[in-house]
């Protein structure tokens, strides 16, 4: 059962849907999970639907929602800075627990690729959160930058724009840079975007993932449970990122490389990702204690 939400973050909106499980009686209480969509994306389509669904069957009460800026949330259009997204899902989570239906003290958050990242981050600095799924997500944006332009040519045309972004913005503006100058996706797979997903982005979009450090956090995680899961071989998001980010947590966390998947993993079809994702929460994350 899907219903349309809506909760208060920073002075503003945002829009949500809420996954209730078949078979709730009436005053049970279930574990709660918050999932969180990708760059300049939307709760409404690709991995964040289908990993809400697959929450949803498994029996958890699952929030999925639009971050500020972002699909039906209010906030300035394509604003998406990474600290204010941890604020979000720092709101999100008081809203979730908040329910009657909802265990308050059992309540993880998955994201997937940006949101992976800001997972992490909100689950480094706020213990309320129980559990942390991290899909194609990232820990230094500097490191991602970097790999994701890989090439002398490809650098020097971000670094050219990082340095035209930072003097603009000292004189009072923001230019706009298009999504694909900040991550390169190929276009063969860019129909997995959700519709209504951003091409174009203010410059302190860049700015705010160039200097945004999941990994500087993740280690706070420990002793929560910490899911790390990415393609084995991941072209939009480096693969190493995940594995960086497995350096720097604590116990338990379980890395797990997929292959034969590329970064839209969850979206694929991919039998091996969901296994992942049910064994892990029966391990770590059961409807029942």
């Amino acid at each position: 059962m899907e219903h349309k939400v809506s909760f208060p973050s920073d002075n503003l909106t945002l829009s949500g849907v809420l996954h209730l499980p078949a078979g709730m009686a009436a005053g049970e209480k279930r574990p709660g999970i918050l999932v969180l969509h990708g760059f300049g994306s939307n709760k409404d389509g690709g991995v964040a639907l289908v990993a809400a669904r697959l929450f949803e069957k498994l029996g958890y009460v699952t929030l999925r929602f639009d971050m500020r800026g972002c699909g039906e949330s209010e906030g300035e259009r394509g604003r998406v800075i990474c600290l204010e997204q941890v604020e979000d899902t720092k709101n999100a989570l008081t809203w979730l627990a908040a329910r009657e239906d909802v265990i308050a003290e059992r309540v993880a958050v998955m994201g997937f690729s940006f949101g992976a990242a800001v997972a992490v981050y909100a689950a480094g600095v706020d213990r309320r959160v129980a559990a942390c799924i991290s899909v194609g997500g990232w820990g230094d944006g500097a490191k991602k930058f970097r790999k994701q332009h890989e090439s002398p040519e490809a650098w020097a045309k971000f670094s050219s724009m990082l340095e035209e972004g930072r003097r603009k913005l000292a004189e009072g503006v923001s230019i706009r840079v298009p999504r694909w100058d900040i991550v390169p996706i190929k276009p063969g797979m860019r129909g997995n975007l959700s519709a209504g997903s951003f091409l174009e982005f203010p410059f302190e979009v860049v700015e705010s993932m160039y200097t945004f450090r999941a990994n500087e956090v993740v280690g706070q995680i420990a002793p929560r449970p910490l899911l790390l899961l990415h393609p084995a071989v991941d072209t939009v998001t480096p693969t190493e990122q995940s594995i960086d980010l497995f350096a720097h947590a604590g116990q338990p966390t379980d890395l797990h490389l997929v292959a034969d998947v590329d970064h839209f993993m969850l979206a694929e079809g991919n039998v091996l990702s969901q296994a992942v994702l049910k064994h892990w929460l029966d391990k770590h994350f059961a409807l029942a204690v």
